[in-house]
């Protein structure tokens, strides 16, 4: 497990890290993603839906009484949303094994609340509010492969200016 800190100062380095992500993110990818409410989770998930191929991010909204959204792009996207859960037996029951072992990637809001059914090998995104409009990103790779696109993630947020 590996862990980095990346700093934005703005939505639009948040879209730009978001964006990146998305192109690189692999079927069967899961991303975790932790933080109060208002710390930009779903606004990333615009992002990544962009990056992935999504041709207006407007179609991307907060499933949090859907519990789910799918989204059509280079690799299918599914967003879910565990605030409403009461358990992580509620969020298993939404059939996400299935999900996960599938060809799409998976987004999951409030990720926290549910992660003894995240699979063991994941990347975790988990959004500290620093100031109106800033946030502390903290990436955590679990597993081999998540680590790799973490590195990548860095390298290019240096060379982007967002760390």
């Amino acid at each position: 497990m590996s862990m980095i800190t990346i700093d934005v100062g703005n939505p639009s380095q948040t879209d730009a890290l978001g964006r990146r992500l998305g192109a690189v993110l692999f079927p069967g990818a899961v991303v975790a993603l932790v933080g109060p409410l208002g710390a930009g989770k779903t606004h990333f998930v615009r992002a990544v839906a962009v990056g992935a191929g999504v041709v207006s991010p407007d179609v991307v909204t907060s499933p949090t009484f859907v519990l789910i959204q799918e989204y059509p792009a280079r690799v299918p996207i599914y967003h879910f949303d565990a605030y409403r859960l009461a358990s992580e037996t509620e969020f298993a029951e939404l059939g996400v094994h299935e999900y996960f072992a599938g060809n799409g990637v998976c987004l999951i809001e409030w990720a926290d609340k549910v992660r003894g059914v995240l699979p063991s090998e994941h990347l975790e995104f988990h959004f500290a509010i620093t100031g109106p409009m800033s946030r502390r990103i903290t990436v955590t790779a679990h597993g081999q492969r998540y680590e790799a696109l973490a590195g990548q993630l860095v390298n290019e947020s240096t060379r982007g200016g967002v760390m």
